[in-house]
């Protein structure tokens, strides 16, 4: 009996050692080093999703800014900025210009998209300057949104100085059709830009729409401007129509009222208005005309405008050879386009009067 005992106790205490619960383990250092895993089979992590790292978008950050002025965001309803910025394509970095910047309502928006690594060319002519925006546009150059503004005094014929080239976009904005009016050499101008831009740049225009064949005729009266002669005018300085859009269409805009600013009273933002995003092409042709020529179809015009814009047309002699050479046809200059195309011997033009040895008395 005591054997037993003097057997069991040291048994039964070490197995009381033994099935003791082992303490837990300290926490292991945050700065321990974690077991490696193959990369190729250890997934990527998923982008956060906090509000602190989410991609910030330039163009709604641009338009949401607290330092913008009150005027500027009541417009933005009738502006729309955001589907205007994202059309012409502007984006962190990019080198642009707008012309007839005014009081800058869009060149400050174009300044804060682009930032700091970006720069843009603001231009008002001395009309525009004098006759409205000289004050709020001072007033808004020294805020510090517009620290990458270059200012621009000059009139449209020669918008941009030689230092703004290789340009990413310029901007013209509910603007153009004045150019008519101011008696602006709007061939020249469109040419400046087009010398002004980087190949595959874009040359964004918004305007007021004048109705089917009025042409420029309601520029200064209604300042409105028909879609297809603006169409036509910038393509004849060697850009490419790249695309339209509708988001300030307004089908039932009767176009017969100015959609002037200073006139239109409750009706502004109102107007039908297009928007062309127009690009200069990667690769230029070495004929300067051929991207510019027009072919004349039937029926002719009766009646044409007096406008001077000299064309070197290609006319029909009437004369046919059995044998190549053949006079067929001769080159001769017509005051502009319409009454160019009016002659039914006029096969076609390009802009420009011709070469002194090949033209006869302009029509």
């Amino acid at each position: 009996m005591n054997f037993r005992r003097r057997i069991t106790l040291p048994w039964i205490l070490l197995c009381a050692l033994s099935c003791t619960k082992a303490p837990a383990e300290a926490p292991a250092s945050a700065d321990a080093a974690a077991p490696e895993q193959n990369p190729a089979t250890t997934p990527s992590p998923a982008p956060s999703t906090t509000s602190d790292s989410a991609p910030v978008d330039p163009i709604l950050s641009a338009i949401a800014a607290e330092g913008r002025d009150a005027e500027d965001k009541a417009l933005d309803a009738q502006r729309k900025p955001d589907e205007l910025l994202r059309f012409f394509r502007i984006a962190p970095g990019q080198r642009v210009a707008e012309l007839a910047a005014g009081k800058g309502y869009t060149t400050e928006l174009l300044a804060r998209v682009v930032g700091p690594e970006g720069k843009v060319y603001a231009q008002n002519s001395p009309f525009i300057l004098k006759r409205f925006a000289e004050g709020p546009w001072a007033e808004r150059l020294k805020t510090p949104a517009m620290a990458n503004v270059v200012r621009v005094d000059s009139e449209f014929d020669a918008p941009l100085p030689a230092e703004a080239s290789n340009l990413d976009a310029v901007l013209l904005v509910l603007f153009y059709h004045d150019t008519v009016w101011f008696k602006t050499d709007r061939a020249k101008m469109n040419k400046a830009i087009f010398a002004a831009l980087r190949p595959g740049g874009i040359y964004g225009i918004v305007d007021h729409s004048a109705k089917a064949g009025e042409g420029i005729s309601v520029a200064e009266s209604l300042h409105r401007i028909e879609e297809r002669v603006l169409k036509n005018e910038v393509e004849a300085a060697g850009f490419r129509l790249d695309a339209e859009a509708d988001f300030l269409r307004n089908p039932g805009d009767t176009r017969d009222w100015s959609a002037s600013p200073s006139t239109a009273g409750e009706r502004r933002g109102e107007s039908d208005r297009f928007v062309l995003r127009f690009v200069k092409p990667l690769e230029t042709k070495t004929d300067p005309n051929a991207s510019s020529r027009t072919e004349c179809s039937d029926p002719r015009r009766s009646m044409c405008t007096r406008e001077y814009r000299p064309v070197c047309a290609d006319v029909d002699t009437g004369i046919r050879c059995i044998k190549a050479p053949c006079p067929s046809s001769e080159k001769k200059t017509y005051s502009n386009g319409c009454t160019a195309c009016a002659d039914p011997k006029v096969m076609g033009y390009t802009p420009g009067a011709c070469a002194a040895d090949q033209s006869t008395t302009p029509e």
